[in-house]
């Protein structure tokens, strides 16, 4: 047995860390606050949509509405209702929180995330997801854990310390998150509620045996004597720490709004805790995802409602106590869903979706196109990949935690693009970003013969082509190379492919264009 899933079955599933409350000085806790991070203070939080989230159900691109509407009749949310962010978006009617944080420049959406070779089993491909790794390959590390390594690469031995007296990374939950799984241990410790904490039982010294069975029990003792020993600053934040927003009380409570507030609370206190992770479930929407007299309403909706209203009344909590500077949110989820609804009033397992930045330090607005919904469409057919996630996660480390370039290629992946989603923590525009520095073109469309992509670039760029079928693989790499200014006609032949729907994907070093080409 791995030992993080022997930790996560002996310590965590069957005994959430839990610790007594012990009367700590609030002004003992606070004297440490300096010392937050020997780099810098920021915080990042991080929400698992759990499911398989349906992102064209959630940002509705107007612009293809028409198309859109007529493969998925049965769900479609009427034009009339939805939330217009913009000329060519419009969110779920039951966003009306993040609606307002968009509107305050306080919402980055990123178009059509997802990845090469796309997975569509919720297991596989949440641990791609986690670990960021590529599609057929297998990773026993989080990238959260990876990049934790970096600056703690003796972790666990020795800590808490001086430096760092409190939680490296936590979940608010009952399992460990596998996003901070390091080499020798996961870096995030589960909690469920800060007020209702008492100790691990700690048997003290004991002699173990030289087997695997001893080495995995010795470490699960060591990580029991770990764990108690955060004892102190935990309750001291939770006891310090307290909630402004009168949001949390308004449209009533949930699990997702009170796991923020857990959040609020603890950051509140002092604590100096650099991630945190919580989740939300219930999007794996084959059925019922909408009420059959009334698409607005349903599983969907409600999800949607309670993800949007706990983040509005987390961000205003920030706001109210000063420190919404310190933290940036984000959404994720393990794939989008297909084109085409279901006959159940449901979606079926997709390809890539949007993803939500959140803060008053992004860069607010839309990054990216729509996806492009067509005429006819392939029924298995998923939205098209613009954007590989590993990309955003790399853009945070680099421009929120301060991480080089080269150390998110190495724990991330070679063909990272940095993206502007990280901005000026007094912004006030939410028009979209745009892709600048090249025009693009691809014809002939449809194909049965050679296509040529013309591209007209203001500065020199990198360029990596590939086709894709609509299921997300990768079935042929057209070029990876570096070009200059000016123009350039790149052709390649389809002829060894089937008739049928394909996808061009063009990245660029800081951005993508994804197109849908028909071969003949």
């Amino acid at each position: 047995m791995k030992r993080r899933n022997f930790l996560q079955s002996s310590l965590f599933a069957s005994a959430p860390f839990m610790l007594n409350s012990l009367p700590v000085s609030a002004l003992k806790h606070k004297q440490l606050f300096n010392f937050f991070n020997l780099e810098n203070d920021k915080i990042l939080i991080l929400i698992e949509l759990s499911g398989g989230n349906d992102g064209l159900n959630t940002v509705v691109p107007l612009d293809q509405y028409a198309n859109l509407f007529n493969h998925r009749s049965n769900i479609i949310i009427p034009e009339s209702a939805l939330l217009t962010m913009n000329a060519t978006n419009g969110l779920h009617p039951s966003m009306v929180g993040m609606k307002r944080l968009y509107d305050d420049a306080r919402l980055s959406i990123i178009q059509n995330v997802g990845y090469e070779n796309q997975n569509r089993s919720h297991f596989r491909s949440i641990d791609i997801w986690n670990s960021a790794s590529a599609a057929d390959e297998y990773i026993n590390t989080g990238w959260m854990g990876r990049y934790l390594d970096q600056n703690h690469p003796t972790y666990p031995d020795n800590y808490p310390n001086e430096d760092f007296p409190d939680p490296i990374a936590m979940t608010i939950g009952s399992l460990t998150s596998d996003t901070c799984q390091g080499i020798g241990s996961n870096f995030s410790l589960a909690i469920q509620n800060p007020d209702n904490l008492s100790a691990l039982p700690d048997y003290g010294e004991f002699q173990y045996p030289d087997t695997l069975y001893g080495n995995e029990l010795e470490y699960l003792a060591n990580s029991i004597q770990q764990t108690n020993a955060y004892q102190e600053v935990l309750t001291a934040a939770s006891e310090a720490g307290t909630n402004l927003s009168p949001k949390y009380e308004i449209n009533g409570s949930t699990r997702l709004k009170e796991r923020l507030q857990v959040i609020a609370r603890l950051i509140s206190g002092g604590l100096r805790t650099k991630v945190y992770i919580t989740s939300i479930g219930g999007f794996d929407t084959h059925s019922g995802q909408v009420e059959s007299n009334n698409f607005a309403q349903g599983t969907h909706a409600e999800l949607l409602f309670e993800l949007s209203d706990a983040i509005e009344a987390f961000q205003d909590d920030l706001k109210l106590q000063g420190l919404e500077e310190k933290v940036v949110g984000m959404t994720f989820s393990e794939f989008g869903r297909r084109i085409k609804s279901n006959g159940s009033l449901g979606t079926d397992h997709g390809s890539a979706a949007p993803m939500f930045v959140f803060g008053s330090c992004i860069n607010a607005g839309v990054i990216g196109n729509n996806p492009t919904i067509a005429a006819e469409v392939a029924n298995q057919e998923g939205v098209a990949m613009d954007y590989d996630f590993k990309s955003i996660y790399g853009s945070i480390l680099m421009d929120w935690f301060e991480v080089e370039e080269s150390t998110v290629r190495s724990i991330l992946y070679s063909d990272f693009q940095y993206l502007p989603i990280i901005s000026s923590c007094q912004t006030t525009s939410v028009d979209p970003v745009e892709d600048l520095g090249y025009s693009i073109t691809l014809s002939p469309n449809p194909t049965h013969g050679p296509v040529n992509l013309d591209i007209e670039l203001d500065k020199p760029e990198w360029i990596k082509l590939g086709v894709f079928d609509t299921l997300g693989a990768q079935i042929k790499l057209i070029s990876n190379q570096s070009l200059g200014t000016g123009h350039h006609l790149i052709q390649f032949e389809l002829n060894d492919l089937s008739t049928g729907i394909y996808f061009v994907r063009c990245q660029f070093k800081n951005s993508s264009k994804t197109f849908r080409i028909v071969k003949s």
